[in-house]
């Protein structure tokens, strides 16, 4: 059976998806997974090369893009549920080609994509990647649906907003992790301007976009729709309330390390402490989230309640929510995963 997946991902809002469907597929097989992307070669474009005098900060930007945030998310998917995996990043112009290569390259013996069409296979489009993959290469290739058109579509696609933005946040808090890990091992200086900001991403996304979107649609709706879950709600609840404090306690570690300095001996030690800490009651947030709540979720509501998430979670459709702000925490995550040394990246 099959041992060594390749997966192809793309910028495209099937990532996130395909992502969902292909973990538990390889739980279930024992096998491991690459996460794939290939990306354009910014620095041989006309306007990358006058960008790099101009604009170099821009430029830094626009050369890494968003492959590294693309993969880390998957990652985080993958290692939630114990899957072996790793990840690989190709500058190509000819993505059908980079993914054929890396398939032979690394040896797998299945690649796992997505159609792009709206009826699987019938719906390849001529020149597609996917058709050209399938043309390409003896490997087995597992093609996945993804339907527009399917009765539950709006549910999956609320569904698939909320696992994303969870593997935003697990794959800062993982980068967070790594980062203190090497500078207490002492094979890098720890970098305090970008630990500040990832913190001040984990603790700002959440607060004004995610959580109050979960609180005044996911909770509150399925409250509505039965009891059974109060309990793990109210639990939930006190945890986005516990974080605070969990937070509060990484950024004063952080600033005692400042101010302690090369003399502050167990400083650096104690921003480990509070790192971890943090993590772990992350970890079980989101575990109970994903577990117990979305499930029950998928049950228990209705048509027009994944109407009202999904609107709510695609384009902050309530006016509460702000839609450049859900786009500067897009942008901010992207630099974060470009900046952090991540190992297989």
């Amino acid at each position: 059976m099959y041992k060594h997946l390749l997966v192809p991902l793309d910028g495209s809002g099937l990532a996130t998806e395909i992502v969902s469907r292909v973990v538990p597929f390889a739980l279930a097989l024992g096998a491991r997974i690459t996460f794939f992307t290939a990306r354009a070669d910014y620095a041989a474009t006309g306007q990358g090369a006058l960008q790099r005098t101009v604009a170099p900060e821009a430029y830094a930007d626009n050369l890494a893009g968003e492959a590294r945030g693309l993969l880390q998310k998957a990652e985080a998917a993958a290692k939630a549920r114990g899957v072996p995996c790793a990840t690989l990043i190709r500058n190509s112009d000819r993505p059908a080609a980079a993914i054929l290569a890396a398939a032979e390259e690394l040896g797998c013996d299945l690649i796992f994509m997505a159609s792009h069409g709206h009826k699987g296979l019938r719906g390849l489009v001529q020149g597609s990647q996917t058709q050209k993959v399938l043309a390409g290469t003896a490997l087995p290739v597992l093609v996945a649906t993804i339907e527009s058109n399917q009765p539950d579509r709006e549910k999956q696609a609320a569904l698939a907003i909320i696992q994303d933005e969870h593997r935003s946040l697990a794959a800062v808090v993982r980068g967070l992790l790594h980062l203190v890990d090497e500078a207490v091992a002492g094979r890098t200086a720890f970098d305090v301007t970008l630990a500040r900001t990832m913190i001040h991403y984990i603790e700002s996304f959440p607060e004004r976009l995610h959580h109050p979107k979960e609180d005044a649609y996911l909770f509150r709706l399925l409250s509505a729709r039965t009891a059974d879950f109060d309990a793990a709600i109210a639990q939930l609840r006190t945890q986005h309330a516990d974080g605070d404090g969990l937070i509060r306690a990484m950024q004063q570690a952080i600033d005692r390390h400042v101010r302690d300095g090369a003399a502050g001996g167990g400083s650096l030690a104690a921003v480990a402490t509070a790192v971890n800490a943090f993590a772990e009651a992350q970890w079980e947030h989101m575990n109970l989230e994903e577990n117990t709540i979305l499930p029950a979720a998928c049950q228990h509501l209705t048509d027009e309640d994944w109407a009202a998430i999904h609107a709510a979670f695609s384009a902050n459709g309530d006016p509460r929510f702000d839609a450049d702000l859900d786009d500067g925490f897009k942008r901010l995550y992207t630099r974060i995963a470009n900046l952090v040394p991540q190992p297989g990246l």
